[in-house]
């Protein structure tokens, strides 16, 4: 899981500005990207015991930055994100409202997808609006790492 979330850190500029991690279970991508950025970084995580987890592992590698969030994403209080992730937590159907609700404005959104990226797309494409850039997994020759910006509604107008 560290190489799949590894991969990741070539895709995060070096500028600042809060990272959050959705649905972080283990710490993979958020507590890996935390480690080797520096940034600022918020992980949501509903489950107690794994949020307790990461709490301990936060502390443990001595990572002020980090704060967690033991709560649904609904629920969770966040600032606006430079950069959010979530790997393998929900299609982008479930995903894209989050991403829209949480990014700031020029922020974006870091996905690590399986061989289904292409139809998850397909399938967003009739309700959101976004630019997608595609990115070959390095840990799966079947997978892809989608960045996406300027995530809005079909019809919505900013």
């Amino acid at each position: 899981m560290s190489w799949i979330s590894l991969q990741l850190a070539p895709l995060v500029p070096p500028a600042e500005g809060p990272l959050v991690d959705l649905g972080s279970g283990a710490g993979f991508p958020g507590l890996m990207l935390a480690l080797v950025t520096g940034r600022e970084t918020h992980l949501v995580e509903s489950d107690r015991r794994k949020s307790a987890f990461l709490i301990e592992a936060a502390r443990v590698l001595a990572l002020p930055r980090v704060k967690i969030h033991p709560a649904r994403i609904e629920a969770a209080t966040l600032p606006p994100a430079a950069i959010l992730t979530a790997r393998a937590l929900a299609p982008l159907t479930a995903l894209l409202p989050h991403a829209h609700r949480i990014l700031a404005p020029g922020g974006f959104a870091l996905f690590p997808k399986g061989r289904t990226a292409e139809q998850e797309l397909t399938d967003a494409a009739g309700a959101w609006i976004m630019r997608t850039e595609r990115f070959p997994s390095r840990t799966d020759p079947n997978a892809t790492i989608l960045r996406l910006s300027e995530i809005r509604p079909a019809g919505f107008h900013a």
